[in-house]
């Protein structure tokens, strides 16, 4: 006698579409949100342009104006910069 699993793996198409989403969802709890990680801008942020500065501030949710100046980006940054530890 049949039981109700094997009655909803006998029609495949919703067993596969159950099975994707399953392997989504895993896929996205062990990676994390950011599949295809931005690099962060190197160097000195004085020398940084309009986006990287953006970049910067967008990876540490920090929410930047789209109306503000690379000035006013540029002190975000700097105010926002951590000092390295020993």
């Amino acid at each position: 006698m049949p039981t109700p699993l094997d009655r909803a793996t006998s029609s495949r198409t919703p067993f596969f579409a159950f099975a994707a989403i399953v392997t989504g969802v895993a896929a996205w709890s062990i990676w994390g949100q950011d599949l295809f990680p931005s690099q962060d801008p190197q160097g000195d942020p004085e020398t940084w342009t309009h986006d990287e500065c953006v970049t910067w501030l967008k990876k540490r949710n920090l929410h930047p104006s789209p109306l503000a100046t690379t000035a006013e980006l540029l002190e975000r940054v700097k105010a926002n910069m951590r000092t390295p530890r020993n």
